[in-house]
């Protein structure tokens, strides 16, 4: 378990870095792994062939000396066995002491000028019939090899030699630096080849990432450089036949959602236009009959006030005055004039007055625009504002409702609030759904935004922003004011 989550630690700690940074690691790491390896070998084997030629030299200086002594000893020369001991250790370095023991056990000659150390004779010893006996003996210098050799099978003494192997560690630390300075000059120029490397590398890598990131905020036009036959350039060649294809797909998209829009623009002008002339046509003609009609109804009720058909002509004046009443709601319904003369302001007022007085719902108004918006602007929010109390009443079983609509320096902006029940927007089958989406359509063809927050038991917010335009300004599709007012003429 702990193993794993060692692994699984080590897995996402190199999954946090580059693809240069890993390169350099492995190359790095490699080299330096093999030039570990390369020194603990080389220690090892030099180590093992140094010790030999130390352990034979010892042996080889102690018979050459034990051999040269025998005349001296049996001479009773002891001038020239110190002199042939000072000659043993200036003639090979390695040597650190050189003595010469009787038959008796006792030092007849030795090279330490200070005194000979008491506990060096009892170190070593060698048999009569033995080639000679080698002892390890540490110092403070390191490892000394004191080999004793018998002189005439030790009828005549015993010849010692002690040897350093300094020489072996100096070997060993000259070898081991030599090897460190090849391991920084290799991982120098590995580092620079991995550079070099990770340069091609990731270099087509991270051009294909800024393009990614570039398409991913809708622009399809970008295309990778082609850099070599291998993955990456087969991922390139695939990168750039997609955003080709993007592009193209995009391009028709465009086009049909242009398309869309003209048709949405025409249909929602001329279904604008139809109201208008409707409206119009109810209030220039079917309500002044049914005013005439009311006026002889009335004249006829005053005329035969003692006939039979006097209280029969009361009903029928009645009648005709709430068909009047139902064609004059009917019109502002379709097309309020007042939008036509006198601006959004009012015919919102009108329209909020309107809807307090049938539903009983006290609406909070505040309007602040000014001077008269573009004609399509005003249409759109009346028709946003119409749709969303519309949706109050049926819907929202609300207390009180709230309405803001002003004008600011580049855009003008509304509100439609209300404590109701809410709704569930992800609910598709909620029959608001409709009603909003139409709402939406309207403020997206005028390049406007409409937010809409809305939370079961706690109310409905609705959020709309529209771009103003320059006064007289046409979306495509429409018609001006003036145009309309012709067209009807």
């Amino acid at each position: 378990m702990i193993l794993r989550q060692f692994v699984l630690r080590i897995g996402k700690l190199a999954g946090s870095v580059s693809v240069r940074i890993k390169i350099l690691g492995i190359v790095l790491g490699m080299v330096i792994l093999l030039g570990v390896v390369v020194i603990i070998q080389t220690r090892q084997a030099l180590t093992k062939t140094l010790t030999g030629q130390l352990e034979n030299e010892s042996v080889s200086i102690s018979r050459d000396l034990a051999a040269r002594a025998t005349d001296p000893i049996l001479l009773n020369d002891l001038l020239r066995l110190q002199d042939l001991l000072n000659e043993t250790i200036a003639n090979n370095p390695n040597v650190r002491y050189a003595f010469i023991v009787d038959a008796h056990g006792q030092v007849i000659a030795n090279s330490f000028g200070s005194g000979f150390p008491n506990n060096l004779l009892a170190i070593n010893a060698v048999m009569p019939n033995d080639h000679h006996h080698t002892a390890l003996i540490q110092s403070d210098e390191g490892l000394i090899w004191d080999t004793a050799v018998p002189i005439l099978n030790e009828k005549v003494g015993t010849a010692r030699v002690g040897i350093s192997d300094s020489s072996l560690r100096a070997a060993l630390s000259t070898l081991t630096a030599q090897i460190v300075l090849t391991i920084v000059l290799v991982s120098a120029v590995g580092i620079l080849v991995a550079i070099f490397l990770t340069w091609i590398l990731t270099r087509p890598i991270i051009s294909l990432v800024k393009a990614t990131q570039v398409v991913a905020r809708g622009d399809f036009s970008q295309r990778i450089q082609h850099w070599a036959n291998d993955e990456i350039g087969e991922l390139s060649i695939a990168f750039n036949d997609m955003t080709l294809e993007l592009e193209h797909t995009n391009e028709l998209r465009n086009e049909r959602e242009g398309l869309r829009r003209q048709l949405m623009e025409k249909v929602i002008s001329t279904q604008e236009d139809e109201r208008r002339r409707i409206a119009r046509e109810l209030h220039d003609s079917t309500s002044q009959n049914l005013t005439s009609l009311m006026v002889g109804l009335r004249m006829m009720e005053t005329n035969c006030a003692q006939c039979s058909t006097a209280p029969k002509a009361i009903d029928l004046r009645e009648i005709a005055a709430k068909t009047l009443e139902e064609i004059h709601e009917l019109s502002m319904r379709l097309r309020p004039r007042v939008l036509d003369d006198l601006g959004l302001e009012a015919a919102l007022e009108h329209l909020i007055l309107e809807w307090q007085g049938r539903y009983k719902t006290p609406v909070d108004v505040v309007i602040q625009l000014g001077e008269r918006l573009p004609d399509e602007i005003e249409t759109t929010l009346f028709r946003i504002v119409q749709e969303a109390l519309t949706n109050i009443a049926r819907h929202a079983q609300a207390h009180t409702v709230s309405v803001l609509v002003e004008r600011r320096a580049d855009l003008v902006r509304a509100i439609v609030e209300d404590d109701g029940i809410g709704f569930d927007i992800n609910d598709n089958h909620n029959g608001q759904h409709l009603g909003l989406l139409g709402m939406q359509e309207r403020a997206e063809l005028l390049g406007g935004i409409l937010t809409i927050e809305a939370t079961p038991e706690h109310g409905t917010s609705i959020y709309i922003e529209l771009p103003l335009r320059r006064l007289g300004a046409v979306v495509p599709g429409s018609l001006t004011r003036g145009d309309n007012e012709r067209e009807q003429g």
